[in-house]
């Protein structure tokens, strides 16, 4: 097998559903069909004919995600499903054997295994806590060189919920222009931020920007599997001839539903209930750590649904996940699978009463095992 096994995924597809806690998710509570269709809605969806759809998405949705960006129409968005497979797409159109990619870390590390499997070179550019998770684009000049051919940035940064500055993305592109490379922007937490002002989208600031959203995060619409790809109009067409190749299309019902969710009525409501979320179980987060003084470190997350923590415990991250899972039913992410031991994620977009819960268990755990 050419491709690795994507740690971060399959370690969650194992466990998640075995704990009474689960703290691993990096999205919001999900939202029900009835919190974002009107009775009319749901009763039009009823009577639709579940047949193919257009494959590369409907117009009506197609437009929806166009309008979210400045400049892009319908011809420069392909509809996904899922983020995940429009990471997969972007990485197959663009990059051949031998091309070498720059990506930030962490990050959500399934760019680095597609790159692996397409017989191309991942290197890492990392974002420093000691810099409030800021990229250090010392190193990622240095890192970038003539068979650059992508550099890959996840703004907000999962799992950090840091938020690059303008001038860091105006800085991240002109790096990429001067070796003719791409500029991949994971942006699926556009919108999840705690103050009211959204994330700026790469596209639009350089001519070889390539942008993927989705509404499994910001959104709180895992299910329905949406996700997309924003770019110049010759490339999304490309990025469509391997969607042929994968999953062809997404589902006529979940282009419909979420036409509707990226809609002027309900977009807006969706991600004020998800930030004032956020907002809620952040102040609980910080509230809890200030129990441990020094035990952990936490540079507060400014977007996302989860906080990315560091701790002073003699264990290794993979081991304390293994055994809070284990012992207390608790489950959290272990920073080994962003490659940064010594870190632990924890989701906080679920609904308050189960975050507080986990935290309970969790603190339980730490008392027995380590006195704190």
């Amino acid at each position: 097998m050419r491709i690795p096994i994507f740690e971060l995924e399959r370690v969650q597809s194992l466990y998640e559903n075995t704990v009474e806690h689960n703290l691993t998710e990096s999205g919001f509570h999900p939202l029900r069909l009835d919190e974002v269709l009107s009775p009319a809605q749901l009763a039009e969806l009823a009577a639709t004919a579940v047949g193919y759809g257009q494959t590369n998405g409907s117009l009506p949705l197609r437009e929806r995600i166009a309008a979210l960006y400045r400049g892009p129409s319908a011809a420069n968005v392909l509809v996904t499903n899922g983020s995940a497979e429009a990471n997969y797409i972007a990485c197959h159109t663009l990059l051949e054997p031998g091309d070498e990619v720059v990506m930030m870390v962490p990050n959500y590390m399934q760019i680095w295994g597609v790159v692996e499997e397409l017989g191309a070179r991942p290197h890492a550019f990392h974002l420093r806590e000691e810099n409030a998770w800021a990229p250090d684009l010392d190193e990622l000049r240095s890192l970038v060189g003539p068979r650059t051919r992508m550099i890959a940035v996840c703004n907000p940064s999962n799992p950090t919920g840091a938020v690059l500055s303008r001038d860091a993305m105006g800085e991240i592109v002109a790096i990429a222009e001067r070796v003719g490379a791409w500029v991949y922007a994971d942006e699926v937490y556009r919108g999840a931020e705690l103050a009211s002002e959204e994330t700026p989208s790469f596209i639009g600031l350089g001519e070889r920007v390539l942008a993927a959203g989705g509404l499994s995060k910001a959104y709180a619409l895992p299910g329905l599997r949406v996700g997309w790809l924003v770019g110049p109009t010759a490339l999304i067409a490309d990025t469509w001839a391997y969607h042929d190749y994968t999953s062809i299309t997404a589902g006529i019902l979940s282009n419909r539903i979420a036409a509707i969710a990226l809609g002027p009525e309900q977009r807006p409501r969706i991600l004020a209930r998800n930030r004032a979320l956020l907002a809620a179980n952040l102040g609980l987060l910080r509230r809890w750590l200030e129990g441990y003084g020094s035990t952990f470190h936490s540079v507060p997350p400014r977007a996302g649904a989860m906080a990315f923590l560091r701790y002073a415990l003699p264990v290794n991250s993979t081991e304390l996940s293994d055994w809070l899972r284990t012992t207390r039913s608790v489950f959290v992410l272990a920073g080994d699978v962003f490659g940064m031991d010594g870190y632990l994620r924890l989701g906080i977009g679920g609904a308050t009463a189960h975050l507080e819960a986990g935290l309970e268990r969790l603190a339980d755990g730490l008392r027995e095992r380590f006195g704190v």
